[in-house]
């Protein structure tokens, strides 16, 4: 199976310009669909997956987000490393519209959304004090860098269950807490890429001050004004990442979190979870 890197679209980022030799697949899962079609294709020599995070056509809220499908589906299709590309609101003043922010820590505030692969017949508890690839990170940080945006290294994102915005006072609290940028997809995904062995990252683009900002009004054509600039931004980053990420090499920190996770001798995993699970667990279960 070869060794790939997933690209995860957030709004405004639905294709990505310059994948070539494009297959488009229908991948069943035992956890449903995915988004959508995922994009298996080659930018610059490499392989790569696209998958949009809303669908193609964005009608897909955060809430009703597949997540585990998509995971799942970008494991079993062999991706060892996969980016987020993520539109947020900032939290402080000098993470400002049109910025990047690779950020590596989440706090969780949501509420409705399967957070893990496991359960029904198998416990597993993956560590998640380093919920991102540091090596990733790095890599995207140095691509954004080096296509002219203006990058922001580490940051702590909060996911907020959604759709709607937050209020002025919750913006308030989230900044009183440090929080840096806000959204409403990168949780749980974070985790159950963490689940599946995924290195992952998040390129995290600002695309408003959230609205604790009171001197700047924040309207919906700015927004997707921001949207649309972001995008290119996050293509040439991709491309460019494609380009010059090694993936051939390991990030143990990410590829082994299972190795000392699962709790349930595996004598006593049913052949149901082995089935269920089976991309996750090849590595582990004779």
């Amino acid at each position: 199976m070869e060794n790939a890197l997933g690209i995860i679209g957030g709004s405004g980022l639905y294709q990505l310009p310059g994948l070539e030799e494009i297959e488009e697949l229908q991948v069943d899962t035992p956890f449903g669909a995915p988004s959508g079609p995922i994009l298996r294709g080659r930018l610059d020599g490499r392989s790569l997956y696209f998958l949009a995070r809303h669908g193609p056509q964005h009608t897909l809220l955060p809430s009703e987000i597949p997540f585990r499908a998509n995971l799942w589906a970008l494991k079993a299709l062999g991706c060892s490393y996969a980016v987020s590309v993520s539109a947020v609101g900032s939290l402080q003043d000098h993470l400002a519209p049109g910025h990047v922010v690779v950020v590596d820590q989440f706090v969780d505030r949501t509420k409705n959304r399967p957070r893990t692969f496991f359960g029904d017949g198998i416990v597993a508890h993956v560590a998640m004090a380093e919920p991102v690839s540091a090596k990733l990170a790095a890599a995207v940080a140095d691509a954004v860098a080096h296509c002219g945006g203006t990058v922001h290294r580490g940051g702590t994102y909060i996911c907020i269950e959604g759709p709607t915005f937050g209020t002025r006072a919750d913006s308030e609290l989230y900044r009183s807490w440090g929080m840096d940028v806000v959204g409403m997809t990168n949780w749980p995904e974070a985790a159950l890429a963490r689940e599946c062995e995924i290195a992952y990252a998040t390129m995290a683009m600002v695309t408003d001050y959230d609205c604790w900002k009171t001197d700047e009004t924040v309207t919906v054509e700015a927004v997707i004004a921001q949207l649309q600039a972001n995008a290119d931004l996050a293509t040439e980053t991709v491309a460019h990442l494609a380009r010059t990420f090694a993936l051939d090499e390991s990030d143990p920190t990410c590829h082994d979190a299972l190795a000392v996770a699962i709790l349930t001798p595996h004598d006593a995993i049913s052949d149901a979870a082995r089935s269920r699970l089976e991309p996750l667990l090849r590595r582990y279960l004779p």
